[in-house]
């Protein structure tokens, strides 16, 4: 198998406060950080939230969006935002990301967001998915906005 389980579920919220507070106070969940997904202070907010070991809730607070009111009925939620596989292992992302080239559900672009690399892609029904694998050249602390191509994979 090329993936060993999610890297982070994405969601939308209201209150990114009274969620952390939720996760942390009934799970023991670590925020790991909280504010402007956008290092100029622009776009939504985004908190990271450890959920275990390896597992992560990313939760967007964007201004005027309604998606979080849609809670009732069951299957009248919506879709999520996008989920994120964490690849076995470096070796795997990029087996995983020739396969999703080859069948034109994804491009040739890596994120590198810091600690991880990143490369996008959409399912047979549209649903973006994202599959994730620890950076062999993260520099510690970095943290780079969406839109970082990936060096390795200039």
């Amino acid at each position: 198998m090329l993936t060993n389980g999610l890297h982070h579920v994405a969601t939308i919220t209201k209150d990114s406060d009274r969620l952390k507070d939720f996760y942390r106070e009934v799970f023991g969940a670590i925020v790991l950080s909280d504010g402007s997904e956008l290092p100029d202070g622009t776009g939504p907010r985004l908190t990271v939230i450890q959920i275990g070991d390896v597992c992560e809730l990313n939760v967007f607070q964007i201004e005027g969006n309604t998606e979080a009111d849609r809670q009732v009925p069951m299957f009248g939620r919506g879709r999520l935002d996008h989920f994120a596989l964490r690849a076995a292992s470096l070796e795997a992302f990029e087996e995983i990301r020739d396969r999703l080239m080859s069948r034109g559900a994804a491009d040739d672009f890596v994120t590198d967001f810091g600690s991880i690399l990143s490369v996008f892609f959409r399912d047979p029904d549209g649903l973006e998915g994202e599959v994730c694998v620890e950076n062999p050249d993260a520099v510690h602390g970095a943290n780079n906005p969406p839109g970082t191509r990936a060096a390795r994979y200039s």
